[in-house]
């Protein structure tokens, strides 16, 4: 005979003090430590252990559910191009010529806490994407929150907020997340509005949040992409004065691969 308690499908396997037991840990939202203890009860040699390694699984099943949902929300929320990218080997390549002693030291996120910012430039298809989304993964496996959005997208969204009223909102969150990618940055037009719009947006994180830009354009020319000189000061020097520079010179890896 098997029916449902409130949270709990009754197991008939079990004792009704051990299945009142499970559905507590269910109203309590502790799924994670009633699997376990009920796979330890249905275990016949669960006794032979010591209580405390019993309890530590209990608790360290709970705690590992608990760290993967959390991850997969923080997953959701990030959007990255690429949600399975990972530092392989592939960086250490040499005709990639990637300063692999700089991605190392990324990889380990200190640079997200001070905070600084990560400049990433080279040409079309040469990984400059994929290596920043493997950088927000590790960040997010370390409880960070990251966004991944295009620089189109970022002021299109930002327009679009402030005609409906609520770019208060926007812009609050947009300068909370611990790690911000901006992909495509130049490949925009940044007119005097959108100029106002980046600058708010670098200016809301400068000195307390970590913001990756990724540019095919070397930092050399981003001058040249605002349409007011004012702006661009503004905006660079909040961008540039406290970053990592990463470039990547070798060729694009979509031909190479037949893509």
């Amino acid at each position: 005979m098997a029916y449902r308690l409130k949270d709990y499908l009754y197991n008939d396997k079990l004792t009704k003090e051990q299945n009142i037991l499970m559905d507590r840990l269910y109203k309590l939202r502790m799924s994670g430590m009633a699997e376990a203890f009920e796979k330890q009860l249905l275990e016949p040699n669960t006794g032979l252990e010591p209580f405390e390694v019993r309890f530590a699984d209990i608790v360290n099943h709970e705690w590992d559910q608990r760290e993967s949902k959390k991850f997969k929300r923080l997953m959701k929320k990030a959007s990255l191009k690429y949600p399975a990218a990972d530092l392989d080997s592939s960086i250490y390549d040499p005709e990639r010529q990637l300063n692999t002693h700089v991605i190392e030291l990324l990889s380990k996120c200190d640079w997200i806490d001070e905070p600084n910012n990560l400049l990433m430039t080279g040409g079309a298809g040469a990984g400059k994407t994929h290596i920043a989304c493997a950088l927000c993964i590790t960040a997010m496996h370390q409880n960070r929150t990251v966004k991944y959005i295009r620089a189109n997208t970022l002021l299109k969204e930002s327009d679009h907020a402030r005609r409906e009223g609520n770019y208060f909102e926007y812009s609050n969150e947009m300068a909370a997340y611990d790690l911000m990618v901006i992909d495509d940055f130049g490949l925009m037009d940044l007119d005097i509005e959108k100029c106002r719009d980046l600058f708010e947006i670098i200016e809301s994180r400068d000195c307390r949040k970590a913001t990756i830009i990724i540019s095919q354009i070397p930092v050399s020319g981003w001058y040249q992409l605002f349409g007011d000189s004012t702006y661009a000061d503004a905006c660079l020097s909040r961008m540039t004065s406290k970053a990592y520079r990463l470039e990547f010179p070798g060729r694009d890896r979509r031909v190479n691969n037949g893509n």
